[in-house]
């Protein structure tokens, strides 16, 4: 396939399954804790992936390259969903994705502080303080109102920022580090990711045996569908586009997700938000909007014609 073919499918790909596995952590953290979750469908998803590897006669990849895997895959499938399977017990999913898609403020930020040293254009600003304002909005945090009672609970929410600045920075660090072959690299950040979920769990939660016990048909199958379509087949196609597509380009699926995940969360378990959120909502895809448009005209601004 063409580099175009293979750019369109695999923004397809991140758009639409990964929208839709806000869906599936939210019918599988019924049952199991939320870190959990994310231990299962990663360290399982990572080890079968890494003998499949071993199967086809890629061998064992040289330290250095594992380690940086592993570092990668500790940041983004590690700290990153950990927080948003946390956040996922106090909120509706489609208000989780929301807060997911303030990621291209952080790449935005980190790139500039850490990695190309690129200041934001004018309309990138002006979308960092549209995104700031919709966040504030949503968040509310001087209504004196019980976190109980709240739609957006503010601890979590805060959770699911820190988780998107560590995927951030992983996905702008990835280019810069020596990886093993892609399908191998995807496999070793599932397992890195995995174990970090592994020792979150077991530091934070508990039950875990019990809640094993408990799984019903729809916990098998909401932990087959994130393991193989939102693992394999979604997080895969993320690997080959922080590697392969422009960052701007990339972070793009971060407000598609919502949409997603809202329209399924209405669809499946009749997830309903306030007037409020969706005003807040659409601030804040707004800002990620003008963020994106900004960055892009950046970019085309620093190419010099041949």
């Amino acid at each position: 396939m063409s580099y175009k073919t293979k750019l369109i499918i695999a923004l397809g790909l991140v758009y639409v399954v990964w929208g839709s596995t806000f869906l599936g952590m939210k019918y599988a953290i019924q049952v199991l804790p939320p870190m959990m979750v994310s231990c299962l469908r990663f360290l399982t998803g990572g080890i079968l992936l890494f003998l499949f590897t071993l199967w086809k006669g890629y061998g064992i990849p040289d330290f250095t390259k594992i380690r940086n895997a592993a570092f990668v895959g500790m940041l983004l499938s590690g700290v990153g969903n950990c927080a948003v399977a946390y956040a996922l017990r106090f909120m509706p999913s489609g208000l989780v994705a929301l807060l997911v898609a303030t990621l291209p403020a952080w790449m935005i930020m980190l790139d500039f502080w850490l990695f190309s040293k690129t200041k934001p254009t004018l309309i990138g600003s002006i979308g960092l303080v549209v995104g700031l304002f919709g966040m504030v909005y949503l968040l509310d945090p001087m209504n004196p109102v019980n976190t109980q009672e709240r739609e957006v609970a503010v601890f979590p929410a805060l959770l699911v920022f820190a988780g998107s600045v560590a995927w951030a920075f992983g996905s702008l660090k990835s280019p810069y580090l020596s990886l093993p072959k892609p399908i191998q690299s995807t496999a070793i950040q599932m397992i890195a990711g995995g174990c970090f979920s592994l020792l979150m769990s077991i530091i934070f939660e508990d039950n875990h045996l019990q809640a094993l016990q408990n799984m019903t048909q729809e916990t098998y199958l909401a932990m087959l569908y994130l393991i193989i379509v939102g693992s394999y087949i979604g997080y895969s196609a993320y690997l080959w586009l922080i590697n392969n597509a422009p960052p701007q380009l990339t972070a793009t699926y971060a407000y598609v997700n919502p949409v997603v995940a809202i329209f399924l969360g209405w669809i499946f378990i009749n997830e309903r938000l306030t007037t409020r959120s969706f005003i807040a909502s659409s601030i804040v895809l707004a800002g990620v909007i003008l963020m994106t448009i900004g960055r892009r005209r950046k970019t085309s601004a620093n190419v010099t014609p041949e």
